[in-house]
């Protein structure tokens, strides 16, 4: 009889990790759903990619555990035929041709040789790179390795892939590429993607889980995740001066009545916060004599949630 855990293909159970005094992972805990994009966010330095590699058994955590369709994941078995890996540091040969490399990969995974040189021609096609397919490796422009690397993670068809920043360095059309062969995965093959592109999260991924110094912080669906900042639009004020100074110890009590979004010389908060607020703010900076740059309504985006978790100070 089918169980609960049943639609879980991946979970993560207080997973930790530390070098020396730092800890890189600390006491992760999710799950990912059987067909699911989950889009694992954060800073530079958040821990995404330590924990990634956990995930998939490159990389033995200090505590916790990591299940893959209910069993236990022991490091250094983690490239099992269940899973598929394209690191953020392209690791390609460049002394063989495209196609070389695609076939030789399934090969590794036991691929019958016919099955493995088919789907190498798939591949290839799928992401672009048929002209390329006896090119070298080492030939391949920076994009086209990216791509190229995508690609072995998938030859041997694993039931879940992670990619680790896949897009960096990759054009426009490349990301569309990309972005669309992925979300064509959704439903047969569960994907972990890290990345810093909130706006490409927004379009790919059913759930986004942002983490930072190795703590979770959300995990929901985008629309979820976004109503952290109340219902609505968000109202979005330039002035020609330090907000955080110059405005919010003369807010008062109506800073209370929504989220605060400071930006140096943005202020940013719910529309929903109602007219009070927006009449309050716009009296200081009259009285203060106080010059209101610019004014509008937008729409709330994945980003203004991210930066207001993870603050808005640069990380090594």
């Amino acid at each position: 009889m089918p169980t609960a855990n049943d639609d879980i293909a991946l979970r993560a159970n207080g997973l930790t990790k530390r070098y020396g005094d730092l800890v890189a992972v600390d006491q992760l805990s999710f799950a990912v759903r059987r067909g699911e994009i989950l889009g694992f966010l954060g800073p530079n330095g958040a821990g995404k990619t330590t924990a990634l590699k956990m995930m998939c058994g490159l990389l033995r955590p200090d505590a916790g555990s990591v299940e893959i369709q209910g069993q236990p994941l022991t490091a250094g078995r983690g490239r099992s035929r269940v899973i598929g890996v394209a690191p953020q540091n392209v690791v390609i040969w460049e002394m063989l041709t495209c196609h070389e490399q695609l076939e030789f990969i399934g090969r590794m995974y036991n691929v019958p040789a016919p099955v493995a040189r088919a789907r190498a021609t798939a591949l290839l096609a799928a992401f672009g790179l048929q002209e390329k397919a006896h090119r070298l490796g080492k030939t391949l422009s920076g994009g086209m390795q990216r791509r190229l690397n995508i690609a072995l993670g998938l030859v041997h068809q694993p039931e879940i892939l992670f990619l680790d920043e896949p897009q960096a360095g990759l054009d426009p059309q490349s990301r569309v590429l990309v972005r669309d062969y992925v979300r064509a995965l959704a439903g047969n093959m569960t994907v972990v993607i890290t990345t810093h592109d909130m706006e490409e999260a927004e379009k790919l991924c059913h759930r986004v889980c942002i983490v930072d110094r190795g703590k979770l912080l959300a995990l929901d669906t985008v629309d979820g995740i976004k109503r952290q900042l109340g219902e609505g639009d968000l109202f979005e004020l330039e002035l020609n001066a330090d907000v955080a100074t110059a405005l919010l110890p003369l807010l008062g009590e109506a800073q209370a009545a929504a989220p605060l979004l400071v930006d140096g010389r943005m202020l940013r908060f719910p529309s929903t916060a109602g007219n009070a607020l927006l009449t309050r703010v716009l009296h200081v900076v009259d009285e203060r004599g106080l010059k209101l740059v610019q004014l509008r309504l937008r729409s709330a985006t994945l980003e203004d949630v991210f930066i207001r978790l993870t603050g808005r100070g640069l990380r090594e």
